[in-house]
């Protein structure tokens, strides 16, 4: 049970929370038994009126039965003088007592069983009427609530669009405007009643002992009804100030709404996408709201909410989804659990968005959450400056810093990555480049005086992984697993962010020489790297299907002939375990430096199986084709 608040508060009516509706529910049984008792006591009233009606008809007839003895004539009626006069005098008594049955009747009538009457037949009935006016308001609002979740994000139709949202902001409104006259209703009730209860017995006290000093209870019901007018006069206002709002607060996608991308809560109304059968699919809309690091889902009528989904660790994503707008999807660290959710307007999609990645990252549990969000946004938005290759970086790209590898202590981000590095989210293939490939039928020369067809065919090693190329940034250092995972968070921070959500689908070839990106489609190299270049690669430590590497390389800026070191982070998301194509690299270069021992390069070839050709035989190659037989919702990146 809820706790019991005093009354309903109108600033709550807009969004119509499950927490409101549970206190509502509360105000509702409270209404609901008050009318079954006020039926009751109705009764017990009319029944009193009843009888005192009878009791002025019941006297009004013996003094009409004490005035007949003197009309009977009776034969030996001798020294019935005194008795006439007698009965006479007591009819004449029991005729006053009659007026005074009547007059108390009457008054019992207007001052005890008509105030009840009208309570029940006024107040009592509206809170009826109000009741089936605010469902048929709400059932109007779901109705097209649930038309405009529907609208198509490929082929919009702005006419529809523009129809639906005033629908949606008319019904919305009527809606408000129910609830208002509602929660006024049910909050001046709670008065009412006080008053409805006391009168009657007021009256009927009156009625009986004049006598009686009712100065106290006057003074109660006086006190009682100076609070109810001044409630409903304060409610009064502040239904008058709510409604006076312009048409746009009911409208579901407001452009001109700043969204705040720092909340580390949040809480509203969300479509979540559930499965029906094997191929059908069916969208809800419940109330969502975070606690801690967790997710909470509170449908409509339940008294609290549950838990759906432990945040901490998690990825969310913009998807698209059965060409619905505004969907994202949020994932569990094992990649297990995923769940695909609907928001009404833009601004909720990105705060929602904005807000799950900031609890992913633990943010709350600092001693100052709001500015630590307020700090990593600034340093998110400043990482997303898209670059056109890989060759071209910003100028003043960040070298490795010595000083920054503190030994003994887990490593800062900004140790590993400088903040407002720029990210790449997409592998950029020059235009000459790939003329070039064309015109040599795919075979590209590489660098190092070998064909790529001609390394492939002589390396020991050729294994090939399906992956989906998530972004790549230049880092500090490359000697510490630590890097990636960093990597892998910024890169993942600024997708959901700016709602980035398509990947580029790549096959990544490993050999024992080199790393290749190659386009599924036309078989081109788009990127390769040799293998001594590649200095550190991992998988991430919850979410298995994520793997990154950094690679070496030379920055010449500054004039020097050797060139300074420099490194990149390249972070992926494979259909397979990370940890397979990390097993591979690293064979791989057990490969490379068992090359240049013989013996050692025997005694490896004996304790791996082999081809036929005598490659080393790993895993089934992982391609494209082999996940033909998946669902399409497998190929959604689940970053």
């Amino acid at each position: 049970m809820p706790a019991v608040h005093h009354k309903l508060l109108l600033e709550d009516a807009l969004q119509d929370s499950p927490q409101t509706r549970s206190l509502l529910s509360v105000f509702e049984e409270d209404a609901g038994n008050l009318t079954e008792y006020t039926n009751q006591l109705l009764q017990a009233m009319q029944r009193v009126f009843g009888a005192q009606s009878e009791m002025g008809l019941a006297t009004e007839q013996l003094s009409k039965q004490l005035l007949d003895y003197e009309k009977k004539n009776f034969a030996l009626g001798k020294g019935d003088e005194e008795v006439i006069t007698t009965l006479q005098s007591f009819a004449k008594t029991v005729g006053e007592l009659n007026s005074l049955h009547s007059e108390l009747a009457n008054q019992m009538a207007d001052s005890m069983v008509f105030p009840l009457i009208q309570f029940r037949e006024k107040d009592l009935t509206e809170i009826s009427t109000l009741k089936e006016i605010f469902g048929i308001a709400t059932d109007e609002h779901e109705a097209a609530m649930v038309k405009y979740s529907r609208l198509p994000k490929k082929k919009e139709n702005e006419k529809l669009k523009t129809d639906m949202v005033k629908e949606v902001a008319y019904t919305r409104r009527k809606q408000h405007q129910a609830s208002l006259q509602y929660y006024c209703a049910l909050n001046a009730l709670q008065y009412r009643k006080r008053v409805a209860m006391l009168e009657p017995m007021l009256g009927y006290t009156q009625a009986q002992a004049e006598m009686l000093s009712l100065s106290k209870f006057l003074s109660l019901f006086a006190s009682i009804q100076k609070q109810l007018d001044a409630e409903a006069e304060t409610m009064r206002m502040a239904q008058k100030e709510f409604l006076s709002v312009e048409d746009t607060v009911y409208m579901p996608d407001k452009e001109t709404e700043t969204v705040n991308r720092t909340l580390i809560q949040k809480a509203g109304y969300l479509n979540i996408r559930n499965k029906t059968g094997l191929v059908t699919t069916a969208w809800d809309r419940l109330f969502f709201f975070t606690q801690g690091g967790n997710l909470m889902c509170q449908p409509r009528g339940a008294v609290a909410g549950g838990m759906v989904l432990d945040l901490d660790n998690s990825s969310v994503m913009a998807v698209e989804c059965e060409d619905r707008r505004y969907c994202f999807q949020i994932t569990s660290p094992s990649g297990k659990t995923s769940m695909i959710l609907q928001a009404e307007s833009k601004k909720e999609y990105e705060e929602w968005i904005c807000t799950v990645n900031n609890i992913s990252r633990q943010i709350y549990l600092t001693d100052n959450p709001e500015a630590v969000a307020i700090r990593l946004n600034q340093t998110a938005i400043q990482a997303v400056t898209p670059i056109t290759s890989f060759e071209k970086r910003q100028e003043g790209s960040p070298n490795p810093d010595s000083d920054s590898q503190k030994t003994g202590a887990a490593p800062e981000p900004e140790d590993l990555i400088a903040p407002g590095t720029p990210i790449q989210f997409d592998i950029m293939l020059p235009a000459s480049e790939f003329q070039d490939q064309n015109r040599a039928g795919g075979r590209r020369t590489n660098p190092f005086g070998e064909t790529e067809e001609c390394s492939a065919e002589n390396s020991l090693l050729q294994q090939v992984f399906a992956v989906r190329f998530l972004g790549s940034m230049a880092v500090r250092c490359g000697n510490n697993q630590e890097v990636i995972y960093e990597a892998m968070r910024q890169v993942l921070a600024a997708r959901a962010i700016h709602n980035i959500f398509r990947t580029t689908e790549a096959h990544l070839m490993v050999t024992s020489s080199s790393l290749r990106l190659i386009d599924p489609q036309t078989q081109v190299t788009r990127i390769s790297f040799q293998l001594e270049e590649v200095c550190q690669f991992a998988a991430h430590q919850e979410n298995g299907r994520l793997m990154g590497f950094v690679v070496e390389g030379r920055d010449w800026s500054d004039g020097n002939e050797e060139g300074e070191p420099s490194f990149s982070a390249f972070v992926f998301e494979s259909n397979t375990e990370g940890e397979k194509i990390c097993y591979t690299i690293n064979l791989a270069k057990e490969i490379t430096e068992a090359k240049k021992d013989p013996e050692a390069l025997a005694e490896l070839m004996k304790n791996m199986p082999l081809t036929n050709d005598g490659k080393f035989l790993l895993l089934e190659p992982e391609t494209g084709d082999s996940n033909s037989g998946e669902n399409q919702e497998d190929l959604e990146s689940e970053a």
